[in-house]
C-alpha cells in the first residue's frame, strides 16, 4: 500500500469547495464554468504545494475533477497532452539520457572543469555565458535549457559526486541548476528572438502602432540584462551556496579522468553528431521553418536508429513521463481559464480600476499584477497572449510612453517565469531534475523577484531614458 498523507489534502479540498460554493455570487460577467475552472485550478495548485501525493498524481486528480464536473469536456481536456512545448520538454529528458549513457556528458563536464574549474561560481557564470551566446538565435528557451544546457549541468554535477537522489544535491548540482534557470530567463528577456512569447508581444504592440525591432529591444534590455547576469548568479551563490566552492586541483584531476576514459568511442561520436544536428536545427529553426519540438523528435529518432538509446532506455526515463503528465494538465487548466473568460475578465477588472493615477504608478502596478498573476499560468507565451494587449492599452491610455511601456511589459513577459516550478518550459525540466526542492524553489524565486524589479524597473528605466526610449 502506498503511504498517503491525507491531512495534506485538507487545505486544497477546503479552498476548492469554498470557491465552488460561492459560484452564485461570482463576479458579474463570469460564467459558472469559468469560476469552476478557477476553483479547481487553485485547489490543484495548492495540492501541488502541500503534496499529499506526488505532483503528477495531484494533477491527475485535478484533471479528473475538471472533466467529471462538466467544467471542460474530455476532448478539449485531453488535447493538453498534445501540446508541442510539453513534448519538447519530454524529448529533452531523453536526449539527456543519451549524454549520460554514452559518457559524453561526463567528457564534456571534464572539459568544462579544465577551463573553468577553479571555482564553482566560475562554472555557474560559464554556463550562463553559453546560454547568452545561444539565446539570440534560439527562439525556444525550452530547447536551450532542456536540450542544450541541462544535459551538461547534470553530467557536470554528477562528475563531482553531486546527485539529486542521494543527499548530495547541495554539493554543486543545486546551485548550477538554479543558476541556469535564472540565466535562461534573463537571456530570454534580452533578445526579441530568444523566447516564443517575444515576437508575439511585438505583433500585439503593432495593434497600438508601436514598432518594436530586434535592435531596439536588444539595446533597451542590454544594461539591465548584463547587470542581472552578473548579480543574480552571485546572489544565488550567497543565499544557496554549493558545498564545493573551490577546486584548485580540478585541471589536473580532469586531465587524469579524461586519460582514464580513453579515446571517444562510437556512441559518443554519434551523440556528438546528433547533438550538433539538433543544435543547428534549433538555432536555424526560425530561418528554415523547423519546429523546435520536431527537431527534438528527430534527435530522439536518430539516437534510436544509431543504437545510442534503446526503447527500454526511453521507457525507463520516468522523469520525462512524469513531467509530461503533470505539466500537460496544468497547461490545459491555464488555457481553459483563458478560453472560458476568467483571465480576460481579471485583466480588464484590474486595468479598469487604475484610472486617475499617474502613468509611472500605473505602469508599476500593471507590471506587478502581470508578474504575480503568473502563478495562475503554466506558460509564459499563454500569459503574454492573454494579458499583454490589455495591460499595454491601459498604460498608454494613462500617458505612459508607448515604446517604453511595450518593451518593459515585454521584458517582464520573460522575467515573470521566476515564480513557480511550472512557470515556463525550462522550469519543469530543471525542477524535475530533483536538485532543488519545491519549497526552496518558490522561496528563492520570491526573493529574486525583488532583485528583478530593482534592476529592470529601476536601472532599466534610467537606461532607457538615457538612450531615448522614454
Amino acid at each position: 500500500m502506498e503511504k498517503i498523507n491525507y491531512k495534506k489534502f485538507i487545505l486544497p479540498v477546503v479552498v476548492g469547495i469554498i470557491l465552488w460554493l460561492i459560484t452564485p455570487i461570482r463576479p458579474e460577467g463570469l460564467s459558472a464554468d469559468a469560476w469552476h475552472m478557477f476553483a479547481i485550478f487553485v485547489a490543484t495548485i495548492i495540492g501541488c504545494i502541500t503534496q499529499p501525493l506526488p505532483i503528477g498524481a495531484v494533477a491527475m486528480i485535478g484533471f479528473t475533477l475538471t472533466v467529471l464536473t462538466g467544467t471542460v469536456d474530455i476532448d478539449p481536456a485531453v488535447k493538453g497532452f498534445g501540446n508541442s512545448s510539453i513534448w519538447l520538454i519530454a524529448m529533452a529528458f531523453f536526449i539527456s539520457r543519451g549524454f549520460v549513457k554514452t559518457g559524453l556528458g561526463r567528457r564534456i563536464a571534464l572539459q568544462f572543469v579544465k577551463l573553468f574549474g577553479k571555482k564553482t561560481l566560475g562554472l555557474g557564470y560559464s554556463l550562463v555565458g553559453v546560454d547568452l551566446i545561444l539565446a539570440p538565435a534560439t527562439p525556444s528557451n525550452t530547447a536551450r535549457a532542456g536540450g542544450i544546457m541541462y544535459p551538461i549541468i547534470n553530467a557536470l554535477s554528477k562528475s563531482f559526486g553531486s546527485k539529486a537522489d542521494d543527499g548530495t544535491a547541495r554539493k554543486m548540482g543545486s546551485f548550477l541548476i538554479f543558476t541556469e534557470f535564472h540565466g535562461n530567463l534573463i537571456t530570454a528577456a534580452m533578445f526579441l528572438t530568444a523566447m516564443a512569447g517575444n515576437p508575439l508581444a511585438q505583433s500585439l504592440a503593432q495593434h497600438e502602432h508601436i514598432h518594436i525591432t530586434w535592435m531596439n529591444w536588444f539595446l533597451a534590455a542590454l544594461v539591465p540584462g548584463i547587470v542581472s547576469l552578473i548579480v543574480v548568479p552571485f546572489i544565488i551563490y550567497k543565499i544557496y551556496p554549493p558545498e564545493i566552492k573551490e577546486t584548485p586541483d580540478a585541471k589536473s584531476w580532469a586531465d587524469n579522468e579524461l586519460k582514464d576514459m580513453g579515446h571517444m568511442h562510437r556512441d559518443e561520436k554519434f551523440m556528438i553528431g546528433i547533438f550538433l544536428v539538433a543544435l543547428i536545427l534549433w538555432v536555424l529553426g526560425s530561418v528554415i521553418d523547423m519546429n523546435a519540438t520536431l527537431t527534438a523528435f528527430i534527435a530522439l529518432s536518430l539516437l534510436l536508429l544509431t543504437g545510442v538509446l534503446s526503447w527500454t532506455d526511453v521507457l525507463k526515463e520516468t522523469g520525462a513521463w512524469n513531467t509530461l503528465i503533470w505539466f500537460s494538465i496544468l497547461v490545459m487548466m491555464a488555457s481553459q481559464l483563458n478560453e472560458l473568460g476568467f483571465i480576460p475578465w481579471l485583466s480588464k477588472t484590474i486595468a479598469g480600476s487604475l484610472g486617475g493615477l499617474s502613468w509611472p504608478v500605473v505602469l508599476v502596478l500593471l507590471i506587478l499584477f502581470y508578474f504575480y498573476s503568473h502563478y495562475l499560468f503554466a506558460s509564459s507565451t499563454a500569459h503574454v497572449s492573454a494579458m499583454y494587449s490589455a495591460l499595454l492599452g491601459v498604460a498608454i491610455a494613462t500617458g505612459a510612453p508607448p515604446l517604453f511601456s511595450a518593451l518593459m511589459i515585454g521584458f517582464f513577459g520573460n522575467l515573470m517565469a521566476s515564480t513557480t516550478h511550472y512557470s515556463s518550459g525550462p522550469a519543469p525540466i530543471l525542477y524535475s531534475s530533483g536538485y532543488v526542492t519545491q519549497k526552496r524553489w518558490w522561496l528563492m524565486n520570491a526573493g529574486l523577484a525583488i532583485v528583478y524589479f530593482v534592476i529592470w524597473l529601476g536601472l532599466g528605466s534610467l537606461w532607457m531614458k538615457l538612450i531615448g526610449v522614454m
